[in-house]
């Protein structure tokens, strides 16, 4: 297995950082295009006078064609004229030193000056080299995130419930082969892969391997059986999240090595069923399920007052007992007692912090 595994991934992540721009989108914080016009002006002003101080402290090395030294006005307009590479020749370096800080100084400037003034063109320009750059930063750097494996109904369903549980969309990162699911994805802040999730490497890209946890929403339970053995594969300590069509494939992604599985198919047509005797029922669920409005499912660990109490006689209604990493309702004999480590599954108002 894991000679197929290595067979199917490819040297996709050993590629530069220019060569991932179309693959891997890291979201980009918006700046009003007042603001940029004004940092330019600003950076060209900065220039501007940096040359005037310079020419100013070394003016005895210039000569004017009027005869004596120079002014502050006559420094202003030198730097004016060379920066703008108008240069008229009335005032000229004529010292070793000055023509040494022209070329060492005047002339990175007049570059940057030029840069400034041209700057809608030039950002257009080395717009993939400041996308490579963000890419590098953020592979360097993203840690304990959550990869959404596909952006459907069900990815997108998952995103929403993670934002409303107060994750920041980037420290989300979805991994689909629709481009045009990638892009409302993108509009809603999530850092983005395209490419086939079954592949390792693609999932290196997302930093699957440093994630937290990994969730598998893909359309089909066959795809989802692949994308968990080598999500697993990659990052052995993440929790596996993976979503099933059939209850009969349960099975399948829990040796893939999924934590946990969701049926949606029979878990909506449960919910279907009830409805028609208790609808009631499904409101409450629909609450439960939904994080920013009413009440919700949520997860804490005890106190150290509620350490050798009763989980049945806490002020929350707990639903049961995490223990060493395994789920214990709240009728089960061997949660009589907190433990310390213990973590509550417990029903909160959504509207508490």
């Amino acid at each position: 297995m894991r000679r197929r595994l290595a067979a199917i991934n490819s040297d996709l992540t050993a590629q530069p950082d220019a060569a991932l721009v179309d693959i891997l989108r890291v979201p980009e914080r918006f700046v009003s295009p007042t603001r940029r016009i004004l940092r330019r002006i600003g950076y060209a002003l900065a220039a501007l006078f940096t040359a005037v101080l310079i020419v100013y402290l070394d003016r005895d090395g210039y000569r004017d064609v009027r005869g004596g030294e120079l002014s502050l006005l006559d420094c202003l307009y030198y730097a004016t004229v060379s920066l703008s590479t108008t240069g008229y020749g009335d005032i000229t370096p004529v010292t070793p030193g000055a023509r040494l800080v022209n070329v060492l100084v005047i002339t990175p400037l007049r570059v940057m000056f030029l840069i400034v003034l041209i700057g809608t063109t030039v950002e257009t320009l080395t717009s993939q080299s400041r996308a490579a750059l963000k890419i590098q930063r953020w592979r360097s750097r993203v840690r304990n995130h959550t990869v959404v494996i596909g952006y459907g109904t069900k990815g997108r369903t998952a995103v929403a419930a993670m934002i409303g549980d107060e994750v920041a969309p980037a420290d989300i990162v979805v991994v689909d082969e629709n481009a045009d699911v990638l892009e409302r994805a993108r509009s809603a802040g999530l850092v983005t892969v395209h490419g086939d999730a079954t592949k390792a490497d693609i999932l290196r890209l997302a930093s699957a391997q440093h994630a937290k946890s990994i969730i598998v929403a893909t359309d089909d339970d066959a795809s989802a059986v692949l994308v968990t053995l080598t999500a697993r594969e990659l990052a052995p300590k993440a929790k596996i999240i993976a979503a099933a069509r059939e209850s009969d494939n349960q099975h399948l992604l829990r040796q893939s090595g999924a934590d946990s599985t969701v049926v949606s198919s029979e878990t909506a047509g449960r919910l279907l069923g009830i409805a028609t005797q208790t609808p009631s029922v499904v409101e409450i669920m629909e609450d439960l399920l939904t994080p920013d409005a009413g009440f919700a499912i949520a997860e804490r660990e005890v106190t150290p007052k509620e350490v050798g109490g009763s989980p049945r006689h806490l002020q929350d209604i707990v639903l049961g007992v995490v223990r060493e990493g395994r789920l214990l309702r709240i009728n089960s004999p061997e949660v009589d007692t907190v433990e310390p480590g213990d973590r509550l599954l417990y029903i909160r108002d959504a509207d508490e912090d």
